[in-house]
């Protein structure tokens, strides 16, 4: 079992590449990746996206990137030769308006000049980056998993924990179900025998405490409750968990819901929100799942 929430860093070095990739997680609804990298990975984007769907199924992931690059690379001289002669007119312009003045504009005053010569690096050195950038990602993301795992299994016990709490108040309200109809048929006989004057129709209480008692019955949705605890704890035992117990719990919610509305006995009732209290967090605990 695992959680959405968590955070794993992974570095890696080769020859004068030092490459860090943090990874952050959140819970979401659905899997949504955000890579934040300088330009030079533009290109790498959907690859990182990629590489991180095959880890993470759910939540909202964060990927960082920063890197130094200390190797001697072959560099590119690109020269704008179009902004060199405007740099040239501008200066022959100035020299015929203020011809007093001493004419020092040399080829290398227009080397220094903003943007005329941009240094590049050469092509063919991208692949050792991308190499280190997918090896300290898979770092990140193994740190990043190992982390959810153990938040995860935290939950697990909490869950399980209050499923078994579930099943106890499940138990109690199976046992105490079938003197509903008896302590109803106790109630109406005694009253009728104080509006009566001790006067009773035993057959037509009993008729009366019949129909009560297929009118409050609960054995199917406890039988569906006993059913839906069994499932739970087999889910429980998977990896991706989240979508599956969350729908589970929708179903705990239902039957709990009938259970409140059918049964007329104070201490059903009772037994019955306080499963529903118990249901509400298992609910809760659930959004943190993938």
């Amino acid at each position: 079992m695992y959680s959405m929430t968590g955070y794993g860093k992974g570095e890696a070095r080769d020859g004068g590449i030092t490459l860090t990739v943090e990874v952050r997680s959140v819970n979401n609804r659905y899997l949504d990746v955000a890579v934040k990298s300088p330009r030079v990975f533009l290109s790498q984007e959907e690859r990182i996206r990629a590489l991180v769907r095959g880890s993470i199924s759910r939540g909202h992931v964060d990927v960082f990137v920063t890197y130094s690059d200390r190797r001697e690379k072959d560099r590119a001289l690109d020269v704008d030769m179009d902004l060199a002669r405007a740099y040239v007119r501008a200066a022959a312009a100035l020299k015929a308006e203020f011809s007093e003045i001493s004419d020092d504009f040399a080829l290398s005053s227009l080397l220094r000049l903003p943007d005329v010569v941009k240094t590049e690096d050469a092509p063919g050195e991208d692949a050792a980056l991308y190499a280190v950038l997918e090896t300290a990602l898979a770092s990140a993301l193994e740190s990043h998993k190992a982390m959810r795992y153990a938040e995860g299994e935290r939950l697990k016990a909490d869950l399980l924990m209050r499923v078994e709490t579930i099943a106890g108040l499940r138990d109690e309200i199976e046992k105490r179900a079938p003197m509903v109809a008896e302590n109803y048929r106790v109630k109406l006989t005694e009253r009728i025998k104080e509006l009566l004057g001790g006067k009773v129709d035993e057959t037509r209480i009993l008729t009366e405490a019949a129909v009560y008692s297929d009118k409050c019955n609960i054995d199917e949705e406890l039988t569906r409750l006993a059913s839906h605890i069994a499932e739970f704890r087999k889910i429980a035992a998977l990896d991706i968990v989240g979508r599956k117990l969350d729908f589970l719990v929708q179903e705990f919610n239902r039957e709990c819901n009938t259970v409140c509305s059918k049964s007329g006995d104070g201490e059903v009732t009772r037994l019955a929100l306080a499963m529903k209290n118990e249901i509400e967090k298992v609910r809760e605990q659930i959004q943190n799942l993938e």
